[in-house]
């Protein structure tokens, strides 16, 4: 398979919200560990005025201020102190918004996943552990060897690659509000989630 990493205009061009349908249906690359992943759900997350938004009311902390990058780099956090997030930064310097990618489908690689989330291969796996390889943001860090390493490295080069696919079809994509912002008061209502439902 060939990859065509998508260029960082790609994601400096748009806000969060324009961004998150647009990357359903990427590939996410990993050269070094042979896995390729198709993205399949995400949640935008758009700053300054998001009440679920890390950036929320222009908070810049050590840990948000990759968020105020330019749109094309990584922003990855910890949750509950030990599952890792991967968000794609988007928009102008300074927007503080960005895309967080909850789930993939692994396309190549499963071994490697599999071995990296469970510690065995795939075809070892029962079907509830197959069913939930990478189907959750922290899971899915799990499975493809994410961490805090990646935070601030680009979109576009390196060790993890977001890569060009067809869009998925508009028919295909679905919303829904965000999952697990229930802090957010009315902004956890926003249907800020998309997901692929084919």
């Amino acid at each position: 398979m060939t990859f065509s990493p998508l260029p960082r205009s790609f994601y400096s061009g748009c806000d969060a919200l324009q961004l998150a349908p647009l990357l359903l249906g990427k590939i996410i690359y990993i050269p070094s560990r042979g896995i390729t992943a198709r993205i399949v759900e995400v949640e935008a997350y758009m700053g300054h005025d998001d009440k679920a938004c890390h950036a929320s009311e222009g908070r810049r902390t050590p840990r948000t201020e990759v968020m105020f990058s330019e749109g094309g780099v990584y922003y990855v956090y910890l949750i509950y102190g030990m599952y890792h997030c991967l968000n794609v930064v988007s928009g102008e310097k300074d927007s503080g918004e960005a895309v967080l990618i909850r789930s993939v489908e692994i396309i190549e690689g499963k071994d490697e996943a599999s071995i990296l989330r469970y510690g065995k291969d795939f075809s070892s796996l029962t079907c509830s552990q197959k069913k939930n390889l990478s189907n959750g943001p922290g899971k899915m860090c799990q499975a493809l060897g994410i961490d805090r390493s990646l935070n601030g490295g680009n979109c576009h080069e390196g060790e993890i690659i977001i890569c060009d696919a067809p869009q998925v079809d508009d028919r295909c994509i679905k919303t829904s509000p965000r999952i697990g912002v229930d802090y957010a008061g009315s902004d956890a209502m926003l249907p800020y989630r998309f997901y692929v439902e084919e």
